[in-house]
């Protein structure tokens, strides 16, 4: 059974991935089936998961993590920009789960407020997970 820290690696991986619009790594740390869930639905597969990189415009800075088995939950910071032109096109708090599974991501589900995503995964504040320094957390 991998460690916390071990699951909280594959996560916060996955996350700096997509930070840095890298898709070739994205897609080694996630399940060929691995489900999204966001505002616009359910989807699966690395098609969906590369077509969402190109477009979202998103990065994220983890401020809080909370693990549990294979569950991670990441209260962050989200920064939208155009990907036509770079301009500012929003921010938010927000929450995002992760379920890893033989080291790579299996599902990520965005959430609105952290409440949420501890409903969806049953993980709450007695799960919390102190980030290494450096990892994101501000």
């Amino acid at each position: 059974m991998p460690t916390a820290p071990e699951i909280f690696a594959v996560a916060e991986a996955w996350q700096a991935a997509a930070n840095a619009q890298d898709r070739v790594r994205l897609l080694e740390l996630s399940e060929p089936e691995i489900e999204i869930v966001g505002p616009r639905g359910v989807a699966r597969g690395h098609e969906v998961l590369g077509a969402w990189l190109e477009r979202a415009g998103l990065t994220t800075r983890t401020k809080r993590a909370f693990v549990r088995g294979g569950t991670v939950v990441l209260a962050q910071h989200g920064v939208w920009h155009s990907v036509d032109t770079g301009d500012l096109q929003g921010e938010a708090d927000l929450a995002t789960s992760f379920r890893v599974v033989g080291g790579r991501i299996a599902h990520i589900s965005r959430h609105e407020k952290l409440e949420d995503a501890f409903g969806q995964t049953q993980l709450s504040e007695s799960d919390v997970y102190d980030v290494p320094s450096g990892l994101g957390a501000a």
